[in-house]
């Protein structure tokens, strides 16, 4: 069993924050606190300037990170420190573009031997992943599929060949807190449509931010995603933002 398998061995509660905002070092900080407060897995975003799938919240979190000179190497390095403390299942989220440039053997090898298990790539299409996922195979990291509220056909698809999880969106548009309103009726239908096809665990992600919701999502869904009210703390606590991380994430989790 590997890393992500075993964050999914009950409901998986997936943490996203981005690398070097404030700064780098409180990242190792932040990524331990949110393990503390009941995360099964970590999703860390690679800074980059043009993160299309992202709202205004990590956005900005993008910006606050590139103006601290944060680069892909320094994210690496601090993966490496994160590793010496704990082995919880950690993925990358960021952009064609970031893999592109740094090359892809150079970059997934450096996953490897950091201790990355899985990387998201919100920007390729699955029709043309194959590029991409033949390299991370051979370093032995998971290419995380996304699947987005769309027809049934596409949906079982993408499923077939998921591995690790599938991250499904809420709703269309960009990341961003929503009220439950806001999230997409067709979401218990489309993991029935999932499940028909693979047994690889669904979590659901894009806007969750309450307690409630998280309760919801696990009634049908193998795990949940947070990452911009978890930014919203970063921002407003800056330095200091290890206790109300900690104190959210628990609150989030309370049944």
């Amino acid at each position: 069993m590997n890393r992500i398998q075993q964050a999914f061995q009950n409901k998986a509660f997936i943490a996203f924050l981005t690398a070097g905002d404030p700064v780098i070092d409180k990242t190792v900080d932040y990524i331990l606190d949110l393990e503390k407060a009941g995360a099964t897995l970590i999703e860390i975003g690679i800074p980059f300037s043009d993160p299309i799938a992202e709202g205004p919240t990590i956005q900005d979190a993008n910006v606050r990170a590139l103006k601290n000179k944060v680069t892909t190497d320094d994210v690496f390095n601090m993966v490496k420190k994160v590793r010496e403390k704990t082995q919880i299942p950690l993925c990358f989220m960021t952009y064609l573009n970031v893999v592109f440039h740094y090359g892809y053997d150079r970059f997934f090898k450096k996953c490897q031997e950091v201790g990355i298990d899985g990387i998201i790539l919100p920007d390729l299409p699955y029709e043309e992943s194959k590029e991409v996922s033949s390299v991370c195979t051979k370093y032995d990291v998971t290419l995380i599929s996304m699947i987005a509220p769309t027809s049934k056909e596409r949906v079982e698809m993408i499923a077939r060949e998921a591995k690790g999880f599938i991250y499904l969106v809420s709703s269309m548009g960009v990341t961003g807190t929503r009220s439950s309103s806001n999230f997409s009726d067709s979401l218990p239908e489309i993991i029935d449509h999932i499940k028909k096809v693979t047994d690889t665990p669904v979590a659901i992600g894009f806007g969750i931010n309450t307690a409630k919701q998280v309760q919801n999502f696990y009634r049908y869904a193998d795990g949940v995603i947070v990452g911009s009210a978890i930014v919203n703390i970063i921002k407003e606590y800056q330095d200091h933002a290890d206790q109300p991380l900690i104190d959210y994430v628990k609150g989030l989790l309370e049944k």
